[in-house]
């Protein structure tokens, strides 16, 4: 590590001072204006960077249209510092229409930007540390786009990646995964860290065992830099050399930046509430970077005329922003509903699903038959995760030869990370890339879930449209040959709980290829829910899982459900019949009721959670009168039974019984052995007695 606390040799021009001193005191005006106008900034909750903005400042002022950055909530002086006004992060403190970032969605200092002249900001949240990882899934595909030469050619000036963020954060798991994935693909990425010693109320004290740069020793191909953070001259030509190696030689850094908290922690947790030791408060003053600052300016010739001169302008811009800013359109109501998603292209079902001369092909081979199509056509498509590349290609051998056909480049291996798996495809997403990634049971999907619902989910939301994550989740699924409790779990009820991610549940090989297919066309995330039980078809009564492989061409829209067996139309005239709706595993299940009620029994297939054909369900239940809705997840709770709720409210006047639902028991988990597997999971047995019981209505 080298230590940087030693004044820096070379002087730094005295323009370069002035602008610098110039977005200081914007930041320090915006500062004190916010706190003297409390009763209206403060509806919605801000913090501010004071104390905190040589460091910021030194090192936005370095980044370039090419970079990409991940400020924090504190960073208003990052925003300033790459070109943005005063008025533009006010439209976000006020929450207003105009907001750059959000239209009014999202908190002030929580950033996305997309403008040609300015460095990149992808969509990230709140939550502390959370931006890490997709800032490092930014460097990892800007990274893998040189090896395969995608994109825009910068010369020497090559993009760098920062991920700014607080001392607090980096005692997050998340943080970590972030960095051994930095250190491990040696990638293009500045952490700056700014440590103010405080995480709310709790201090340095409480809450971590060492400082960051000292955390960062354990990951032995990231070098550090551990400066004081209040003084720009220090901070500049530290920012300088870091981002000028990282530009030539493309690794990562972390930058240690010791500042003070000279505001609130938010403007709703003030730090009257919790700073009440004078001499610590005292010590946070005298570090202040404003004064520090002014000698600087002073030590270069900078006259006191000059310094008011430019003090007087900063307070006059921000008087006169403040002040447009208010008069500014407030979100129009009807805005609500803009931007959950992208608009995608694909809305009919088109290609041949069963052409001529082919023959039927297992589950499993349909989805990496797709994917495999899609990675010839498409350079900038990759697959990773978990155990898919070349030795053994998924331990379904669902990427079986994509490494081998494609290379170690674009199928790779990941480490344990599902967090990372799932949340780096937000900054894959945002270079361009269009990445296919993989958790390898949906038991193992928990750790990704905070990634999926706050970064994924919402990023198209909260960035008003700006960035969308393009991106599929293959997850396998389902209970199968004993998996026991930790490799045979349904977990579909939580993912439809999250909005913002379209979520395929094929139960054919044509459906899966389709799918797959209208998934990477789609800009919006997709969960694709692949059943481990329909994989190879060796479950008796799930032969009609193997099927003809469609065209090249062929997909399936999401929301466009399936009959997939009929009833015969004298038993529906005759009000003997009734409609099963169900997926996955279920659609095999209904079948076996099917066969045993002849011609009485539709099974529809919903194919895809979200978006849901209500259309298809509504107009085929109104037909029977009677519905029974299958599922694998137990039943209390669900995504089973709030689609029966919206069965029984939909088809009420046609209905001639309840709406029935069955599922598996409910209980915590599947047990390892087979016989309480059997008991605890429907079976066709169980389908097919409760179609007796609605049927006899």
């Amino acid at each position: 590590m080298k230590d940087a606390n030693t004044a820096q040799s070379i002087s730094i021009s005295k323009d370069i001072l002035k602008k610098a001193f110039s977005l200081m005191s914007t930041a320090k005006s915006m500062a004190e204006l916010y706190e003297g106008n409390k009763e209206i900034t403060a509806k919605y909750v801000h913090a501010t960077s004071r104390g905190h903005e040589a460091i910021q400042l030194a090192m936005a002022m370095h980044l370039k249209p090419q970079d990409w950055v991940a400020p924090y909530y504190r960073d208003d002086s990052v925003l300033l510092g790459i070109g943005m006004r005063p008025y533009d992060v006010m439209l976000q403190l006020l929450a207003k229409r105009d907001d750059p970032f959000s239209g009014g969605r999202t908190y002030y200092s929580h950033p996305s930007l997309n403008d040609a002249d300015k460095p990149k900001i992808p969509h990230q949240s709140s939550a502390t540390g959370m931006q890490a990882i997709p800032t490092t899934g930014v460097a990892m595909g800007i990274a893998l786009k040189e090896i395969h030469n995608l994109g825009e050619n910068y010369g020497e000036e090559k993009p760098v990646v920062v991920c700014s963020i607080g001392d607090a954060a980096m005692t997050e798991g998340e943080i970590s995964e972030a960095m051994q994935m930095a250190a491990l693909k040696q990638l293009p990425i500045i952490f700056v860290v700014q440590d103010n010693g405080w995480d709310i109320s709790a201090n340095e004290e409480e809450t971590r065992a060492m400082n960051a740069a000292e955390y960062a020793e354990g990951f032995k191909k990231i070098e550090t830099r551990s400066i004081d953070g209040t003084i720009f001259s220090e901070s500049y030509k530290t920012m300088e050399e870091v981002i000028t190696i990282v530009r030539k030689e493309r690794r990562p850094f972390l930058v240690h930046a010791k500042v003070p908290l000279l505001n609130h922690h938010t403007s709703g947790v003030r730090m009257e509430f919790y700073r009440h030791d004078k001499d610590e408060l005292a010590e946070a003053r005298s570090r202040d970077p404003y004064p520090k600052m002014i000698q600087e300016l002073k030590a270069a010739g900078v006259s006191d005329a000059e310094i008011n001169e430019i003090e007087s302008a900063a307070i006059a811009t921000v008087e006169s922003d403040y002040k447009e800013a208010l008069k500014a359109e407030d979100p129009r109501p009807e805005d609500l509903y803009r931007h959950d998603f992208a608009p995608t292209s694909i809305t009919e079902e088109t290609g041949e699903r069963e052409p001529e001369g082919r023959e039927k092909t297992v589950m499993v081979d349909s989805a990496l038959f797709a994917i495999k199509e899609l990675m010839h056509k498409h350079p900038e498509a990759l697959l990773y995760g978990q155990d898919v590349g070349a030795r053994i290609g998924g331990v379904f051998r669902e990427a079986a030869t994509l490494a081998q056909t494609f290379g170690d480049d674009r199928v790779f291996n990941t480490p344990i990370q599902e967090a990372f798996i799932v949340g780096s495809t937000v900054g894959m997403s945002a270079v361009g890339l269009k990445p296919i990634v993989e958790v390898q049971f949906a038991d193992y999907i928990w750790p990704g879930l905070n990634q999926l619902f706050t970064e994924v989910s919402r990023s198209c939301y909260l960035s008003n449209g700006k960035w969308p994550v393009s991106m599929i989740l293959r997850v396998p699924i389902g209970a199968y040959g004993s998996g026991g409790p930790y490799h045979s779990s349904s977990v579909e009820s939580v993912l439809t709980n999250i909005r913002g991610i379209k979520i395929a549940y094929p139960s054919t090989g044509a459906d899966l290829k389709g799918l797959m297919k209208a998934a990477y066309y789609d800009p919006n995330p997709v969960v694709m829910l692949e059943h481990k039980g329909l994989y190879w078809s060796k479950i008796k009564g799930t032969e009609d899982a193997k099927t003809v492989e469609p065209s090249d061409d062929y997909v399936v829209p999401f929301g466009k459900g399936r009959i997939a067996y009929e009833a015969e139309e004298e038993a529906i005239e005759n009000g003997e019949s009734c409609c099963i709706v169900t997926y996955g595993m279920g659609v095999y299940w209904a079948k076996e009721a099917w066969k045993q009620h002849q011609g009485q029994v539709e099974v529809v297939d919903l194919r895809t959670l979200y978006p849901l054909d209500e259309d298809l369900i509504t107009e085929r239940v109104k037909k029977h009168g009677k519905c029974l809705v299958v599922t694998e997840e137990p039943v209390r709770n669900s995504f089973a039974q709030g689609l029966a709720g919206f069965i029984q409210k939909e088809c009420f006047r046609e209905l001639d019984a309840p709406v029935e639902v069955i599922g598996s028991e409910n209980m915590p988990a599947i047990p390892l052995n087979s016989t309480l597997e059997q008991e605890m999971i429907p079976n066709g047995k169980k389908v097919a007695e409760r179609v007796s019981e609605l049927l006899a209505y």
